[in-house]
């Protein structure tokens, strides 16, 4: 059953078709750069007020499915 994202679109003309949050101009990578930098969810919501929490939530949601969709398997050696 494939996971419904209401909040993360992607297309080809807005980002160069890279996931964005509610087709702005933010990147769903962005918003897990600006995370793992050290941003509180609210020091995000406030440098960015057109985001939600409940954005900030799916980006979080949505690379952890990517991260369980794709992988390659090592090698030993």
């Amino acid at each position: 059953m494939a996971k419904l994202f209401d909040r993360i679109t992607v297309n080809p003309e807005v980002c160069m078709g890279q996931p964005t949050v509610r087709g702005m101009r933010i990147t769903v990578a962005f918003v897990l750069k600006l995370l793992a930098s050290g941003m509180s969810h609210e020091e995000i919501l406030k440098a960015y007020p057109e985001l939600t929490e409940k954005g900030i939530l799916q980006a979080i949601e949505y690379a952890a499915w990517l991260a369980g969709e794709y992988y390659r398997p090592l090698h030993a050696g």
